[in-house]
């Protein structure tokens, strides 16, 4: 007799019974669902599973296709694989890594043995062509974690192994494509047929493996140019791997060994020393006469601007300058001009949201060396006031200009370049947690923003993952076109973050209940988490870019 099951389906709104131990795309189908893009995975109970999860009691089901975020890591997971596998058959002897994403897609490091040629690219592309056409499945297998570092031991996979070994797992899933073996910490599409679109290109000394837009699915990614991204990137790669951490797997493993505290002071040294170099390219900028007067810092949320600009301004302040801070949020236009969104209410993100007349008046004033009285923007009555405070710029000022829209050209559009300096700052986490499973950059600044929110402004972890979507849009549009107009990057991610991160935020990501939409991500930022050793904070310093975050910082926010 077949039991039957009470399945309902989010995307249809309707339930229906289906057969116990049926897999998710059979449930798929037993809707009649049509999703041109999809599906690629689904959530089960608010829990992202892969298509081949059979299901044996009731549940909620909602299938994903590459227009979210969870569906297209699915996607990338999966065609990563396929790179992996199209390698490992033309290059017996030879090795990729997907290590960071760039330029729209994802920079992949081909090592061969000598440099990477366009006939290269071209044999790889059609390689993977070949698997996808032939519609291979990805094949899952549980077994005893010791059983999987030894089937990864016995093919040199040493960055699996360090990872397993520290992971603290009884059980690992792993899968096959062929005769390749290859570990993911997400779900895969059922077999290589469900990859409608790619392509890869040669991209400076690797490959750039390219994605399908989330907006536009039957469409490329577009290649933007992000020669000062990439170059960040790789300079601290090479760091990395001069330290000898290029995987949390190594990471965990130097902690492990008592070497923590030096990873937190090298780190820490580290960013000191970029922070004291771009100081220094401030000071001694001077073209035609003119020198550096107004210090511009843009970033997406929680990159850590704020700590970046006091710690600038020291160093500033040590080469004998005085850093004089301005907010833009005092040039607000009066609430009742402010511009509405597509929803019709008040948005504070738009670059229009700022009195940008009267900002650059007082702006070109004040580099002109005129006196000017000061505003404060009044958020209780939602207006602006004048405070009496004025302000002459001397010989030794600089203006310090932090804000999302700090590097947008139509913020100064007629203040002398030569009196501008541009800086970008965002945490670009450059551990891999192995070397086919690239950290995304935003789930970095996603864990400060949870403990953030939690610690001053008394939001749960469930609020700040239910508008991280539409902080990410409002950085689409305002903040990452203009990252490549920066004189300076940096990179405020640190070596060692993530594993201080995790004992403050593990227990406000639990505080999730499973019955909400949130659920899925906090349970997949609990997984990865759990990859890594914890370390206390005690040995951070008080002035470390993540004192903004968790507390203790000697400077006042």
């Amino acid at each position: 007799m077949t039991i039957m099951l009470q399945i309902y389906c989010k995307n249809k709104n309707l339930t229906k019974e289906i057969p116990e131990g049926s897999s998710l795309l059979d449930i798929y189908e037993g809707f009649n669902l049509e999703m041109p893009y999809g599906p690629v995975s689904a959530k089960v109970n608010n829990k992202v599973e892969s298509l081949d999860f059979r299901v044996y009691y009731n549940k909620d089901v909602e299938f994903l296709d590459i227009t979210t975020t969870s569906g297209m890591r699915t996607y990338v997971r999966s065609l990563c694989f396929i790179l992996v596998r199209a390698v490992e058959e033309l290059y017996p002897d030879g090795t990729v890594s997907l290590e960071y994403p760039v330029s729209k897609g994802y920079f992949c490091n081909l090592h061969i043995g000598r440099p990477v040629e366009l006939d290269d690219v071209q044999r790889i592309k059609q390689k993977m062509h070949e698997i996808i056409e032939a519609n291979l499945p990805f094949l899952r297998t549980e077994a005893h974690t010791d059983d999987v570092i030894n089937l990864f031991l016995q093919r040199g996979m040493m960055d699996k192994v360090k990872l397993l070994k520290t992971s603290g797992q009884l059980y690992t899933c792993y899968y096959r494509l062929g005769d390749t073996v290859d570990y993911y910490y997400g779900s895969l599409v059922p077999s290589t047929g469900y990859i409608h679109l790619f392509d890869i290109a040669k991209y400076y000394d690797g490959l750039l493996l390219r994605i399908p837009s989330r907006e536009n699915p039957g469409k490329l990614e577009e290649v933007i140019k992000q020669e000062k991204m990439l170059e960040v990137f790789q300079e601290y790669h090479r760091w990395n791997r001069i330290m000898g951490i290029s995987t949390v797997g190594d990471f965990n493993v130097a902690c492990n060994e008592g070497h923590a505290t030096d990873l937190i002071n090298l780190s820490e040294a580290l960013q000191e020393k970029k922070i004291s170099r771009i100081a220094d390219e401030i000071t001694n900028r001077n073209q035609n006469g003119e020198r550096v007067k107004l210090v511009l810092i843009s970033g997406p949320s929680s990159s850590g601007k704020t700590t970046f600009s006091k710690r600038l301004s020291i160093q500033l302040m040590a080469n004998g300058l005085k850093p004089y801070p301005i907010s833009l949020d005092d040039y607000f236009v009066d609430r009742e001009k402010t511009p509405l969104d597509a929803n019709g209410k008040h948005d504070f993100e738009s670059l229009y949201a700022l009195d940008l007349p009267f900002f650059e008046s007082q702006l070109s004033d004040l580099l002109a060396g005129k006196e000017v009285e000061l505003p404060r923007f009044n958020f209780t009555t939602g207006k602006r006031e004048m405070t009496g405070n004025k302000l002459r710029i001397d010989d030794h000022m600089i203006l310090i200009l932090e804000g999302i829209h700090a590097l947008n050209p139509a913020l100064t559009p007629n203040i002398p370049a030569a009196n501008k300096f541009k800086i970008y700052v965002s945490a670009l986490t450059t551990i891999q947690l192995d070397y086919h499973n690239y950290i995304p950059t935003t789930d970095n600044r996603l864990l400060r923003r949870i403990i953030r929110d939690y610690k001053y402004r008394n939001y749960s972890a469930e609020e700040t993952i239910a508008r991280w979507g539409s902080v990410r849009a409002g950085e689409d549009k305002w903040i990452f076109p203009y990252q490549e107009y920066a004189d300076a990057m940096f990179n405020s991610a640190l070596l060692f973050e993530l594993a201080v991160l995790k004992d403050y935020v593990e227990p406000i990501l639990r505080k999730v209940p499973n019955n909400s939409p949130e659920y899925s991500e906090a349970h997949r930022l609990l997984r990865f988490l759990s990859y890594f050793v914890s370390v206390r904070d005690k040995e951070l310093p008080p002035t470390s870019l993540l004192r903004e975050f968790l507390g203790g910082s000697s400077f006042r926010y």
